[in-house]
């Protein structure tokens, strides 16, 4: 059985709402063992048989459709994948010191460094960024709420299949996963 991280793109925000309790339903119906959630905002960990995280995404969101009416994104990390997001973290200092503040967009695809090219051209905020496979890790140094990073980054069209998630969550999902 392999362990898995499943974050959801797009739930509980913007009158997309899905109850916890129902997405471990569904999980646990797929016959998947040692569910659990994690927060409101679409975290999900789980073991399964299946070992195809690109055949566990399409799974999950065809059946997400069909049984929760949700046509949602599901971008999942095996546990040792999960483990290499956090040996990655290019800003060690901001997890330690505001972790709230470090922001982890995971992709479904490696992510496009030449983009971080495209946003220089256009955006010159405080934010750090820093891809690493499919990963782009964000610094917020004045918080996400303050920021223009995220709408100039839909402006540039950055890929619409990611989710991120703070590191304060990373490290709970890190934590569950390990159980």
């Amino acid at each position: 059985m392999t362990r898995w991280a499943a974050l959801l793109r797009g739930v509980n925000v913007g009158g997309r709402k899905l109850a916890m309790a129902d997405l471990r339903t569904m999980l646990a119906g797929m016959g998947f063992a040692d569910v659990e959630t994690l927060l409101a905002s679409g975290n999900a960990v789980f073991s399964a048989a299946e070992n195809d995280a690109a055949r566990l995404e399409r799974a999950l969101e065809a059946k997400s459709a069909e049984t929760l009416r949700l046509a949602t994104d599901y971008l999942v990390r095996d546990a040792d994948q999960w483990a290499d997001v956090m040996a990655a973290n290019p800003f060690p200092e901001v997890a330690a010191e505001r972790p709230n503040q470090l922001l982890v967009l995971f992709h479904r695809d490696p992510f496009d460094p030449a983009l971080l090219d495209l946003l220089a051209e256009h955006y010159d905020g405080p934010e750090r960024l820093k891809p690493v496979g499919r990963e782009l890790y964000i610094d917020f140094p004045n918080g996400q709420g303050r920021s223009d990073l995220v709408p100039m980054m839909t402006k540039l069209k950055f890929p619409k299949v990611a989710t991120g998630r703070n590191w304060n969550t990373v490290t709970k999902i890190t934590a569950k996963l390990g159980e």
